[in-house]
């Protein structure tokens, strides 16, 4: 038996076109027989020339223009293009190889841009920036203003001086791409109108990852689902709204789940004056400042089932006196809260696992290894209705502190399991004071208080 030859899909499809007496010719590659298969126009039939060492812009923008007139993909073999100021029209998807086809900015203005457009994909691209400056009109190298159905897939997006991708009011995705090398953030969203932002990773920019932003407070509602984050700095400086792998400011009803972010100057999670945000399910390593933070005006955070290790603080519900209320913080692992942030901040004292405020359960964590503190309730008198219940603290100073000032609200402290807590398993506190011995063992605890229930291990 003569063992027949393993074709791969490509192979069978040019032999298939040669066998059927189709001349193919030595410079038509089998990209260019796949493309015209798939039905797309091909930019090498199109004067625009693979590995050309001129600006291409002129024949690239026309055969944008044709592809999107005729309803055709343009398919865009592998090689280099050297381009800018490209128009996006509505209706064009743009197909390469990926990690092969590489749209070079070529300076003097912007590189792609779309203002109010529908149905327009990208797939296979890389989007170099070659660190050339861009125009001061121009955020980003990819820029979409005022979009339907855009879509950005497995494309690499790279070496940008202000941000990689910006979207202003789209409603649409980014998935599956590599976004690196950016001065800026990676991406961001301007008043989203449905957006989804999943799978993709986000490495070595100086300012943020992702960054989704309203001008206004309200409704965005999107989508921030397996990524992975590494190496986020904070070259603009501040205090916190640069050096985040995930920001998210005045956006309201976000999902944050399932994302893996590393090495970030100040929070993984960062999500300021943000109502009905979800973080569940991520897992943060090496935060500079605070992991997770919910902050100033907010109402309505559940922040569950993460797993911190190594940051300055863990996880902050804050801000209070600015209306920051009402959460869940539940069944999450942190450790090894060192207690001294990466850049300088106006904080005193880091080294906290969970620290609330107001309106807020915290139940089911796990703590060890916390420099100062594993829960602190309240902070001043800014302490209305804490909940802490059924957590395990393990190997910190302090187990829970408790502001005891005049003022504060009812807070509960039950069923907590306490783990080498050498300076006592609840301690009262008039903010970094201390003004009681361990709680667990006085029969008389102030009247704002209900300790009950709690377990000391050593």
């Amino acid at each position: 038996m003569v063992k027949q030859p393993n074709l791969s899909r490509r192979a069978f499809l040019t032999s298939t076109l040669i066998g059927a007496g189709l001349v193919v010719p030595a410079s038509v590659s089998a990209q260019t027989l796949l493309a015209d298969l798939r039905g797309s126009l091909d930019v090498s039939r199109l004067d625009v020339r693979p590995g050309a060492l001129d600006n291409q812009s002129l024949a690239f923008q026309n055969a944008i223009n044709r592809a999107a007139n005729d309803g055709q993909p343009l398919f865009m073999p592998a090689g280099d293009y050297l381009v800018s100021n490209i128009d996006l029209p509505s209706g064009i998807t743009i197909i390469g190889v990926p990690g092969r086809t590489r749209i070079r900015y070529a300076g003097d203005g912007h590189l792609m841009f779309g203002t109010d457009v529908h149905d327009v994909r990208l797939e296979g691209l890389v989007l170099d920036g070659n660190n050339r400056p861009l125009a001061d009109y121009a955020p980003a190298l990819l820029h979409i203003s005022t979009g339907t159905n855009i879509a950005v897939e497995d494309c690499t997006v790279q070496g940008s001086l202000k941000d990689g991708v910006t979207f202003d009011r789209v409603a649409g995705r980014i998935e599956r791409s590599t976004l690196s090398g950016i001065l800026g953030a990676a991406f961001q969203s301007n008043d989203a109108r449905g957006l989804a932002i999943r799978d993709n990773v986000v490495t070595d920019c100086s300012d943020n990852g992702i960054l989704v932003f309203r001008w206004s407070q309200g409704r965005d509602g999107t989508i921030i689902t397996g990524n992975r984050i590494e190496r986020i700095r904070a070259v603009s400086g501040g205090t916190g709204p640069y050096g985040n792998g995930i920001n998210v400011f005045r956006a309201d009803d976000v999902i944050i789940s399932g994302n893996t972010i590393d090495d970030c100057d100040f929070s993984a999670v960062r999500c300021n004056s943000a109502s009905n945000v979800q973080m569940v399910g991520n897992t943060c390593t090496r935060s500079g400042e605070v992991a997770m933070f919910a902050e100033f005006g907010f109402q309505g955070a559940i922040v569950a089932n993460n797993v911190i290790d190594g940051a300055a603080n863990g996880i902050s519900i804050a801000n209070f006196i600015d209306g920051g209320r009402m959460a869940i913080v539940q069944g999450n692992i942190l450790r090894n809260l060192q207690g001294s942030s990466r850049l300088p901040t106006d904080q005193a004292r880091y080294g906290t696992g969970i620290a609330v405020e107001a309106d807020t359960t915290v139940s089911n964590n796990t703590i060890e290894n916390a420099a100062t503190n594993g829960i602190s309730a309240g902070w001043g008198p800014y302490l209305r209705n804490v909940i802490v219940s059924q957590n395990l603290v393990r190997r910190t100073p302090i187990g829970v502190m408790v502001s005891v000032v005049d003022g504060v609200g009812p807070s509960v402290v039950r069923d907590n399991m306490f783990d080498e807590t050498p300076d006592g398993a609840v301690v009262g506190m008039r903010w970094w004071d201390r003004a009681t011995g361990d709680l667990t063992k006085q029969r008389n605890v102030p009247e704002s208080l209900v300790i009950e229930g709690n377990r000391l291990v050593a």
